[in-house]
């Protein structure tokens, strides 16, 4: 697993996860990506596009994070899921708790309204 990031406008965090988020994989990255996204009223956008795969073991690190972004002011969306990634977090309702989109632009006006 691979992690990269960057600042996109408007303080956007954008985290571009590449290979498999499986137990491998998460205890590869899970403490810079919880690195990654603290801050107050942090903007954090996860592009799961090079994620191939993902276990159960990646749900949390997604939804904790996700719920610690909120907590100090921030959102976290995800972007642009694998169709078999898309379909597990459907199944699972982690859109209830991150939304997805497929779009960067969408994405990035959605995060940054109220």
């Amino acid at each position: 697993m691979k992690l990269q990031s960057k600042e996109l406008e408007n303080g956007i965090r954008l985290i571009k996860l590449t290979g498999k988020l499986d137990m491998y994989g998460v205890n590869s990255i899970d403490i810079e990506f919880i690195r990654r996204c603290a801050g107050d009223n942090l903007r954090v956008l996860v592009d799961l596009s090079g994620v191939n795969y993902i276990s159960s073991i990646g749900f949390p690190m997604l939804i904790n994070s996700a719920k610690s972004v909120a907590s100090r002011g921030g959102k976290m969306a995800l972007l642009n899921p694998q169709r078999n990634v898309a379909e597990i977090l459907e199944l699972t309702g982690i859109p209830l708790i991150i939304p997805i989109y497929s779009n960067l632009e969408s994405a990035k006006i959605r995060l940054l309204a109220a």
